[in-house]
């Protein structure tokens, strides 16, 4: 899933005066790069789950077992030819430097929309990788070579947050998705994907 929230009355940090680079991006997906939240949720909402009940920014297999679901069932709810990019990213992701994605998706979801957009991460893990619980990106780093320092990640949740925070390294949100611009988080907001190449 996306986003369980993004809470704060934040500061924006405007990119131009920032100078701090990374060697490497580690996004999240849903949310981030892709627009997917009516996706997420028109896939529970077939399954029967009022729209009031559904919440973002969990592992998938722990919302469709909160809400007595069958991981498969909801996987094959969830449409993979219908979710598209938010403006401005398919533009940008050719330009960017090293970067992996690391999602709370399913795995057979999230494979078949990296294919249709002819994304080629480093490194791309789902929720399978992390045994269908909440993501982690210490995995992705050991992957990448790299230390906490020398990456940021990229996202739109708190769940998001809560993982650069542990293993310390900067969180920078999507300000792009309308829902992070609304909760005004704090920290580093970028308005435009295209602010993403200044990173490195």
């Amino acid at each position: 899933m996306g986003a369980e929230g993004c809470r704060g009355r934040g500061i924006v940090w405007p990119m131009p005066a920032r100078t701090r680079t990374y060697e490497a991006l580690i996004f999240d997906f849903d949310g981030t790069l892709v627009d997917s939240d009516e996706e997420l949720v028109r896939a529970f909402v077939v399954l029967g789950v009022e729209r009031s009940e559904i919440t973002f920014g969990h592992a998938i297999a722990e919302e469709v077992d909160r809400l007595g679901l069958s991981l498969e069932g909801y996987a094959d709810a969830y449409r993979e030819d219908v979710v598209q990019p938010f403006p401005g990213v398919a533009d940008v992701v050719p330009g960017l430097g090293r970067w992996a994605l690391c999602s709370n998706k399913h795995p057979r979801s999230g494979i078949a929309e990296l294919a249709r957009l002819g994304w080629d991460p480093e490194v791309a893990v789902f929720s399978d990788h992390f045994d269908w619980a909440h993501k982690r990106l210490q995995p992705v780093l050991e992957m990448m070579d790299l230390r906490a320092e020398q990456v940021a990640m990229v996202g739109d949740s708190a769940g998001d947050a809560r993982c650069a925070a542990e293993i310390g390294c900067d969180m920078v949100w999507a300000g792009w998705n309308p829902r992070v611009a609304a909760a005004a988080p704090d920290g580093i907001v970028l308005q435009r994907p295209e602010e993403l190449l200044g990173l490195y």
